[in-house]
């Protein structure tokens, strides 16, 4: 899959009122689970938090589609294994740009406050695209 080798993930969440919001991220993982984090109070966290559907897609920085869209259950990880299993695989992937986001979240109290967000994607097949 595309997604492995991508740089960013481009997040589809959902609001309320079904209008979807994206937001590229960092993320780590292969075949069907992915993780990414985000600070605690984020609207995707808020958003995940209502309801875990989701679709993803491989994105550059700036959330310019590369790839095709998978449909993903998304659900906040609480379990402290997971959690540092999921920090394991994004400092592998993003190396020392990793550490010094880290090191400015831990300087500034923000890394105690991050919600690690867990991706399960539903299906191998690609999600309609419904244009956003």
């Amino acid at each position: 899959m595309t997604m492995d080798r991508a740089k960013y993930l481009n997040l589809a969440t959902y609001r309320r009122n079904g209008q979807e919001v994206r937001t590229p991220v960092w993320f780590a993982g292969s075949g069907a689970r992915y993780y990414l984090f985000s600070a605690g109070e984020a609207g995707k966290v808020k958003r995940i938090r209502a309801n875990g559907r989701a679709r993803v897609v491989s994105c550059d920085a700036r959330g310019g589609i590369t790839g095709e869209w998978f449909d993903a259950a998304a659900r906040l990880v609480d379990d402290e294994t997971e959690i540092q299993q999921a920090y394991r695989a994004l400092r592998r992937k993003y190396g020392w740009q990793m550490y010094l986001t880290d090191l400015g979240s831990r300087l500034t109290g923000r890394y105690a406050k991050r919600q690690v967000i867990a991706l399960e994607l539903e299906a191998r097949q690609p999600a309609v695209e419904d244009g956003g």
